[in-house]
């Protein structure tokens, strides 16, 4: 093995990524200085000053089959995420999601985070990018200096899109006589809220009439497709929202003898206790006013109390293939890594994921060896792939999704599609844990 260059790490930002990467580092016998301006300085979308607050849904997607967000879990549960073990302690019901109950959630990762004995904690504001081995993962909403600094170090002016969330209700202020439990996978992890074609249709009509925040300047950003606020969903056509976030399918009402409402709105649990529920995909920027005004025309919410109301604000991220090679280090200086939703990576697991592969490569970098790309054959692999090598003029912020895997002719010929993404799933499971006997054993 080549001579260690150092036993310290930087990494900037506190977040899912920047969480994650310390912790992989510190687990490899790294000393990292993790710095977080919070609560020094806080962004817009932040209430708290805990490590890996999640600012917008509870939910990581599905943790179970053979959807890409499961995958993703499974290989990310190769690598001992911590991301995904905090998650997985935090758990409330919401069927074959994991969704957590966000307070506990921060809460383990900040325990942990705080007493390890290789992370050193700073909370200050860091405006130019430290010498050394470095990890940024700032997120979305990076400081302006340090957003300055990116730019005049890699050359890259950042791109930009809308994100929301969606409002918080009390459980307690729902009003259960017009709402029945249940989902679409048979269990009872979300209430359902049914409304008539005529309740629907007025609710409609509030909806794309009613007063948003105005966007100042910010009218230069787009809106990501994957977190569409609710408004601009329905203003696509009225009947949209019923092949989205108000599909009725497989929620037929018991109080109607189970015939299938017009439409429905979910509301998952969003702490242990039951007290907070959010809306599955109400994410708004409508003026808080307005909020309570249209959401309580869903006959369930009439008398709904908000514990938080939706709001949406300007996420920043990089024109990766431009900046970043697969490995996630800078192409301008091979020291500085990348991570979270700054890279392009939409998604609180897919933020995790980068954290780990950026940890990784740095351990490489400090033990004198060259850093590594994560087969393709795999969710994380191909993921990272798409973000360094895609086409720099269209790029656009990625999940992790099937589509980014080659299939083989022979697969892709399969008519079932569950049996095409199981054979998809199992090689990348496999590939993954080739590579990890090969590459992470002398590290750990």
């Amino acid at each position: 093995m080549k001579k260690k260059l150092s036993d310290r790490v930087t990494v900037v930002g506190g977040g899912l990524a920047g969480s994650e990467a310390a912790y992989q580092l510190a687990e490899r016998g790294l000393f990292v200085d993790l710095y977080e301006m919070r609560p020094v300085f806080m962004t817009p979308a932040h209430h708290t000053a805990s490590f890996a607050e999640l600012v917008c849904s509870n939910s990581f997607g599905a943790s179970e089959g053979v959807s890409p967000a499961a995958l993703l879990k499974d290989e990310m549960r190769l690598w001992g995420s911590l991301v995904l073990k905090a998650g997985e302690q935090a758990r409330v019901e919401a069927g074959s999601a994991l969704a957590v109950d966000r307070d506990r959630f921060s809460a383990e990762v900040t325990r942990v985070i705080e007493s390890h004995p290789k992370i050193a904690v700073h909370r200050q504001v860091v405006e130019r990018i430290p010498e050394g081995p470095t990890i940024i993962a700032t997120g979305p909403l990076t400081h302006e200096a340090l957003t300055r600094d990116l730019i005049r170090q890699l050359g890259e002016d950042p791109l930009s899109f809308f994100d929301a969330a969606a409002p918080i209700v009390f459980g307690d202020s729902i009003d259960m006589d017009y709402a029945f439990y249940g989902s679409r996978e048979g269990s009872d992890d979300y209430i359902n809220c049914p409304l008539t074609k005529e309740e629907y249709d007025r609710f409609y009509e509030a909806l794309v009439t009613a007063e948003q925040h105005e966007r100042h300047d910010f009218e230069d950003a787009s809106f990501f497709e994957g977190c569409l606020p609710i408004e601009e969903l329905a203003r696509r056509g009225p009947k949209t929202p019923l092949f989205g976030p108000m599909k009725p399918v497989g929620l037929n009402n018991p109080l109607e003898g189970g015939r299938r409402p017009y439409a429905v709105v979910q509301l998952r649990r969003d702490n242990a206790a039951g007290s907070l529920w959010s809306m599955v995909g109400f994410q708004t920027n409508l003026r808080w006013g307005e909020q309570k005004r249209v959401f309580q025309m869903i006959p369930a919410l009439h008398r709904a109390e908000f514990a938080r109301y939706g709001v949406m604000h300007r996420n920043t991220y990089l024109r990766s293939p431009k900046i970043l090679t697969a490995a996630l280090n800078t192409r301008v200086r091979p020291d500085l890594w990348l991570a979270g939703q700054i890279i392009g990576v939409e998604g609180y697991m897919e933020s995790a994921a980068s954290g780990i592969l950026a940890a990784f490569n740095v351990a490489r970098y400090v033990h004198g060896e060259e850093p590594v790309t994560l087969p393709r054959e795999t969710m994380m692999g191909a993921l990272f792939y798409y973000i360094s090598h895609t086409d720099p003029l269209s790029f656009q912020p990625m999940n992790a999704t099937f589509g980014l895997l080659d299939v083989p002719p022979e697969v892709q010929a399969l008519k079932d599609k569950r049996a095409r993404r199981q054979w998809l799933k199992e090689r990348a499971l496999r590939v993954m844990a080739h590579f990890l006997d090969q590459q992470v054993s002398h590290y750990v």
